[in-house]
C-alpha cells in the first residue's frame, strides 16, 4: 500500500470495492431521481387512440383542398366532442365536428383545423352552426396518433436510466404504478472524539459540538443515501472497535470522522486493519490528507479526518461517488468549468489543493473564481458560502490573478452536461 496516493487513484480504489445494491420496488412518486433496476414497459399504446392536439373542427382534409379566402368552404357543425367523450356517428360530406384538445378523433375524419382560423357564418360554432374554412389542411394536421409516444409492451425506461420528474409522468401514462429501482445504501455516520458533545448541549471547557455527523449525514442524504447518526464514540481503541463491528453488521456503508491521523488517540486505521482489510490511509489532497478506507466483514468503512472542511472535501471527492455507484448511477464526477482567478493565490504545500470559494461571471460573461479568504480546514461556514472548489495542482507553483483554474461545481449534479 503506497504511503500517499492521488485523488483519482483513491476514488478508483473505493469504487472498485463497492457494488450496486439489489433492486427494490417503490411507488411511482418515490421513483423520482432513482435509477431504474430493470427495463420498464407500457401496458397500452400511449395515447391509446388518435386525438386532437387542439380545440378546433374535425374535417375531411380532401374537402378543403381548394379552400381560400376568395372561395371559402362552408360546413355544418353536427356534433361536439369534449375530452373524455367519443363520437361514433357518421360525418357526411359538407359536415364537420367541433372537437376539444385531447378528444378522440372520429374514424370518419382525418384532420383538425384550429378554432381560431375558422369563420363562424351562422350560430356560435357549436352543433347547429355553420362555419367557413379559408385554407386547405393536411391529413393528420393537429392530430396525435395512437401509440405516438409508446406502444403496448414497448420498453419506455431502460435499466440504468435515471428517472426524472417528466419520466414519472411518462411512467404514469404507461401504467407503471410501481417501479423497480436500485436500493438506497444505509449509511452509518460516526463521529469519534472524547471532546464532542451533542449539538443540543452547551459545550463546557474543552468540549465542542458534534457538527461533523450532521454535515456528513446531510451530504449522504444529498447523495441519495439513507444516513443514520450513531452515538459519539470516545477516543479508545476498544470503543471504536465495538462500534465498527456493530455498524458493519447493520449498514451498507460506514463513515467515521476524527481519529484518522497518526496521533496517540487516532484509532480508525488500526481498528480497520485489525477487523478487516485496510486499503488506503493517505491521499495527496488538501484539506484531507488522512483518508482511511477498508472493508470489514464485507462492508466498506471510510475514515474521514476530524477537521470539518477536510471531512467535507473527502466525502465529496471519495465517499459520494461510492454511494452513487451503489444506487446504480454511472456518473461520479461533478461538472467542472474553467474560470480565472480573481486575485493572486500563493501555494507552498505540494499537495493538490481544493480551494473553497465562489464562482461568478464578469461583465463579458466569463467565469471568475474568488477564493474564500479563510481556507482553514476547521471551518464549515466557508463551505456554506461557497458554490465550488477550485483545483490547484500538485506542486508549489503559485497562481496570479487572471490565471485559469478548474472549478468543481458543488451545486450541480453529476449527470448535468455543461
Amino acid at each position: 500500500m503506497a504511503d500517499m496516493i492521488s485523488v483519482e487513484e483513491a476514488r478508483d480504489l473505493v469504487l472498485s470495492h463497492v457494488e450496486v445494491l439489489p433492486a427494490e420496488t417503490v411507488s411511482l412518486l418515490d421513483a423520482a431521481g432513482r435509477v431504474a433496476a430493470a427495463d420498464i414497459t407500457s401496458d397500452i399504446d400511449v395515447s391509446p387512440f388518435a386525438h386532437s392536439a387542439m380545440d378546433g373542427f374535425a374535417v375531411h382534409a380532401d374537402e378543403l383542398a381548394h379552400a381560400s379566402a376568395e372561395a371559402p368552404v362552408q360546413m355544418d357543425v353536427i356534433a361536439e366532442i369534449a375530452a373524455g367523450e367519443v363520437y361514433e356517428g357518421p360525418i357526411d360530406p359538407g359536415q364537420c365536428v367541433r372537437i376539444m384538445t385531447g378528444a378522440p378523433l372520429p374514424d370518419a375524419v382525418d384532420s383538425v383545423v384550429k378554432y381560431e382560423i375558422v369563420d363562424v357564418v351562422e350560430g356560435d360554432g357549436k352543433p347547429g352552426s355553420r362555419v367557413a374554412f379559408t385554407a386547405p389542411t393536411k391529413v393528420h394536421s393537429n392530430v396525435r396518433d395512437a401509440g405516438e409516444e409508446a406502444k403496448a409492451d414497448e420498453t419506455i425506461v431502460h435499466r440504468g436510466e435515471v428517472i426524472n420528474p417528466a419520466g414519472v409522468g411518462f411512467l404514469a401514462g404507461c401504467g407503471a404504478v410501481v417501479v423497480p429501482v436500485y436500493r438506497r445504501p444505509r449509511i452509518a455516520i460516526i463521529s469519534i472524539g472524547s471532546e464532542l458533545v451533542d449539538p443540543s448541549e452547551v459545550p463546557t471547557p474543552g468540549k465542542i459540538r458534534n457538527s461533523n455527523s450532521y454535515a456528513l449525514a446531510a451530504s449522504a442524504r444529498a447523495a441519495g443515501a439513507l444516513p443514520t447518526i450513531l452515538p459519539i464514540v470516545e477516543d479508545t481503541h476498544e470503543a471504536l472497535s465495538a462500534t465498527i463491528k456493530n455498524a458493519v453488521a447493520a449498514f451498507d456503508f460506514v463513515v467515521t470522522s476524527g481519529g484518522a491521523s497518526n496521533g496517540d488517540f487516532d484509532f480508525i486505521k488500526p481498528v480497520v486493519k485489525e477487523l478487516g482489510q485496510l486499503f488506503m490511509t493517505t491521499v495527496n489532497m488538501r484539506p484531507g490528507k488522512a483518508q482511511t478506507f477498508g472493508i470489514v466483514d464485507g462492508t466498506p468503512v471510510f475514515g474521514l479526518p476530524g477537521n470539518p472542511a477536510a471531512a467535507y472535501v473527502g466525502f465529496e471527492m471519495l465517499v459520494r461517488p461510492a454511494l452513487r455507484k451503489m444506487q446504480g448511477y454511472t456518473h461520479f464526477e461533478r461538472p467542472r468549468v474553467t474560470a480565472t482567478l480573481a486575485h493572486d493565490e500563493k501555494k507552498k504545500d505540494p499537495r493538490r489543493i481544493f480551494l473553497r470559494g465562489t464562482l461568478s461571471k464578469d461583465e463579458s460573461g466569463a467565469y471568475v473564481f474568488t477564493p474564500a479568504k479563510n481556507q482553514s480546514s476547521g471551518l464549515f461556514g466557508v463551505i456554506q458560502r461557497s458554490n465550488c472548489m477550485a483545483l490547484m495542482p500538485e506542486g508549489t507553483e503559485s497562481r496570479t490573478a487572471g490565471t485559469p483554474v478548474e472549478c468543481i461545481l458543488l451545486d450541480v449534479n453529476e449527470e448535468v452536461v455543461l
